[in-house]
């Protein structure tokens, strides 16, 4: 299993939405916006920010997502990350998220931020061992008023 990354282009959105909406079924709670997720709202995300498709054999597997923070483009947020279920328990998100960190080291990027679900804490050890600490002084911009607020965390690139 040799995982391929790709940038994605304004033609993939519908694939991102679609992605995103497979992913997250039965992961995450159906509350989430994410399962309500349109190829306009990633193409409206891809024309300020950017993605990345994973791909396995040429199949679409999984994507990840990141906008730079309103009112500072020195600071991105990570979402929409996930993986389809057939190709879970490879370690695979983190090629994902590797991916978005090289990327935004390249583009001079200072900070990226990505918000945990309270429900999936468990991903916090596996941020932290990529340099993304817990910023309880940050709240998260998109936070769904229908859930218990998310955590944020950080990676800060450039010190």
């Amino acid at each position: 299993m040799d995982p391929v990354l790709r940038e994605a282009t304004l033609d993939d959105a519908p694939l991102l939405a679609e992605l995103t909406r497979a992913a997250w079924r039965d992961t995450v709670a159906v509350t989430s916006s994410g399962h309500r997720e349109t190829a306009l709202q990633a193409a409206a995300h891809l024309q300020r920010g950017g993605a990345f498709i994973l791909l396995i054999d040429d199949m679409p597997a999984g994507s990840v997502r990141w906008l730079p923070q309103e009112g500072d483009a020195d600071v991105w947020e990570i979402m929409r990350m996930g993986v389809l279920p057939r190709f879970r328990g490879h370690h695979l998100s983190q090629h994902l998220l590797e991916a978005v960190v090289h990327h935004a080291q390249a583009c001079g990027v200072d900070e990226l931020r990505l918000a945990v679900r309270a429900d999936a804490s468990r991903l916090l050890d596996l941020y932290a061992a990529y340099g993304f600490e817990l910023a309880p002084e940050l709240d998260y911009a998109h936070a769904n008023p229908l859930e218990p607020t998310p955590m944020v965390m950080r990676c800060r690139l450039r010190r």
